[in-house]
């Protein structure tokens, strides 16, 4: 099924799991893509021969996307590949996991505070501001900005091994920007924000936090979630794209997608027998 052929996107992260996923989901449906890379190159490679095999129309463009400088430079590209940009999905982010990285007060994390603030909020608003001029040009665009529910758990609870302070106040802020931008870009592009849980790759299964928990760690953080596992980059990639293509009436909304965790902490009691 071809129903984006013509259609340009953007995926930031996309050497990784979720975004490679995201990719693989557009680029099954005829989008052409426009790919950043910065760092993970043995990932980057295997990306480039994963798509290069698959006959996926994409372009690679190295660039750092918490400097204005090179997010401009990006633009530029992609005026000249595409002369415009249908999908913004804004997958990007770095939040150093207390179980890992420890306080902010060790040497080795003199930089994480900004690390995080610098690629969750600051290099998502760096690619709107300087992208949104390639959406507008036409009407069907949209933008899905990635977040976290750190953004409402902070450092608490069982979380409080994954989620760092700065991450998780970065992720507030992304509910201010995505608000903004979706009255800024109606009526022609929609703006929406998926605010994930626990996903394999990402704060789940298949990471060093994750491979550093204790059994009973990693069994209390998952019977947190209501739906007592961790999510996919597969069950990403569909809902991104449910956001981005078809979910045409919505814009300006914030879909939390954790399986339940934010609820789970609050068990439902039977019901009393009452004293009447």
């Amino acid at each position: 099924m071809m129903q984006l052929q013509g259609k340009t996107v953007l995926i930031p992260g996309a050497s990784r799991p979720i975004g490679r996923a995201i990719a693989k989901k557009f680029a099954q449906h005829g989008a052409t893509l426009i790919l950043p890379v910065f760092d993970w190159p043995e990932s980057i490679v295997e990306m480039e021969e994963e798509f290069s095999s698959a006959g996926v129309t994409f372009f690679i463009f190295p660039a750092d996307l918490r400097k204005k400088d090179e997010v401009v430079n990006l633009a530029e590209f992609i005026k000249a590949k595409t002369n415009a940009l249908d999908y913004l999905i804004n997958n990007i982010e770095r939040g150093g996991m207390p179980v890992v990285h420890g306080s902010y007060d060790l040497p080795a994390n003199r930089s994480q505070w900004e690390v995080e603030f610098d690629t969750t909020v600051k290099a998502k608003w760096l690619l709107f501001h300087h992208l949104f001029p390639l959406m507008g040009q036409q009407a069907g665009g949209a933008v899905v900005n990635i977040s976290s529910i750190a953004g409402i758990n902070g450092r608490s609870g069982p979380a409080a091994l994954l989620f760092n302070d700065g991450y998780s106040a970065a992720n507030r802020a992304i509910q201010s920007l995505t608000e903004t931008w979706a009255r800024e870009a109606a009526p022609a592009v929609r703006v929406n924000e998926l605010m994930l849980g626990l996903i394999r790759s990402r704060h789940g299964e298949n990471t060093r936090g994750w491979s550093t928990l204790t059994s009973e760690e990693k069994k209390e953080i998952t019977e947190t979630v209501l739906l007592e596992r961790t999510g996919s980059p597969r069950e990403v990639a569909d809902t991104v794209f449910f956001l981005a293509v078809e979910a045409t009436y919505i814009s300006g909304t914030i879909l939390r997608m954790d399986g339940g965790f934010v609820l789970g902490g609050n068990k439902v009691p039977p019901i009393p027998p009452g004293i009447l």
